[in-house]
């Protein structure tokens, strides 16, 4: 299939055809990344705009639960629900195990809905190097929720918050020390806070741990992009299905605001803004390692790992004599 026909089946929403232009947008060969780019332009043209809904947790807390039955009742209202997930990748291998299909089955089955794992690869901040890429490419498609869920492990994962239109925060009741280790960097930039497992013997746990966090909270600074009451906590059951409706009307509640106060197209004006610096340097980058100003590159990090050269001298000597800077 070409570039063009890619492209249309894309537009026409094709399952078989998005997960292809995924492939093809996450391939390193250098032939690839320009049938990407090329690809992409197209797509970009078609003006779609999905909710893009970013949701981290520690192993263990029920993501995959919570996306599936969260994802099946957006289905049941008519809503076309993409969901791509990504699974942490040996520092060994490269490898990554990429099973979200099968702990989604339910979801994966459904007509509506599309799931894509991808390897996070070297990639930190919970995502995958080209989600933002494959965010555009669900859009194109006709998703109205596009779902990303990151790898999940701590607190560091604040970089899915810009690709993110609402960032969700879900934690487990009775976390222990949670509070303390989250209250700042990722709950600072959490939009909501969801604690899950609230049903049987958990259920009261999950009350007061909702309570504790509601409180946390309420001593952190109003953002301006947030109405009155975000960001806020609340309490469901993934495996209950209970206060799923909650969830997602409080999120309505949120891009409604944002939308309606100018808020939301800042916000994405700014994740523009900030992929394509991240984009510039990696770039840069890549540029310095694959040109003559190598053998300087390595001879520099001897010098500095030897403690001939200090890192500011470094750092400028590299930036004068191969980028003109």
């Amino acid at each position: 299939m070409d570039n063009s026909a890619l492209a249309d089946a894309v537009l026409a929403g094709d399952r078989r055809a998005l997960a292809r232009a995924i492939t093809l947008v996450e391939s390193t060969r250098p032939e690839h990344r320009a049938a990407a780019d090329m690809l992409l332009e197209r797509l970009a043209g078609a003006g779609r705009q999905a909710i893009r809904i970013g949701l981290s947790g520690t192993p263990g807390v029920g993501k995959s639960t919570f996306i599936e039955s969260f994802g099946l009742m957006l289905v049941s209202r008519g809503l076309r629900v993409a969901v791509l997930a990504v699974d942490p990748s040996s520092a060994r291998t490269g490898g990554s195990i990429l099973g979200d299909k099968t702990r989604m089955e339910r979801l994966a089955r459904t007509p509506d809905a599309f799931i894509r794992p991808s390897p996070s690869q070297s990639h930190l901040g919970g995502v995958a190097r080209r989600t933002r890429e494959a965010v555009a490419l669900c859009e194109a498609a006709g998703f109205d929720i596009v779902l990303i869920e990151t790898v999940g492990v701590g607190q560091s994962e604040t970089v899915v918050a810009e690709l993110s239109d609402v960032f969700l925060l879900l934690l487990a009741p009775a976390g222990g020390d949670e509070l303390q280790g989250v209250k700042r960097g990722i709950m600072e930039v959490a939009d909501m806070i969801v604690v899950n497992k609230a049903d049987g013997d958990l259920k009261a746990t999950a009350t007061r741990t909702c309570a504790d966090y509601a409180g946390a909270l309420r001593l952190l600074r109003r953002r301006p992009q947030d109405p009155e009451g975000f960001p806020k906590a609340m309490t469901v059951s993934a495996l209950a299905d209970t206060g799923l409706d909650t969830v997602w009307e409080e999120i309505r509640t949120l891009v409604d605001w944002r939308r309606e106060s100018g808020h939301f197209d800042a916000i994405r004006k700014a994740q523009a803004r900030f992929w394509f610096e991240a984009d510039l340097r990696e770039a840069l980058l890549a540029r310095l390692r694959s040109t003559e100003a190598r053998k300087a590159l390595e001879m520099l990090s001897d010098q500095l790992a030897d403690g001939e050269i200090t890192h500011t001298r470094a750092l400028a000597q590299m930036l004068h004599d191969h980028l003109n800077a």
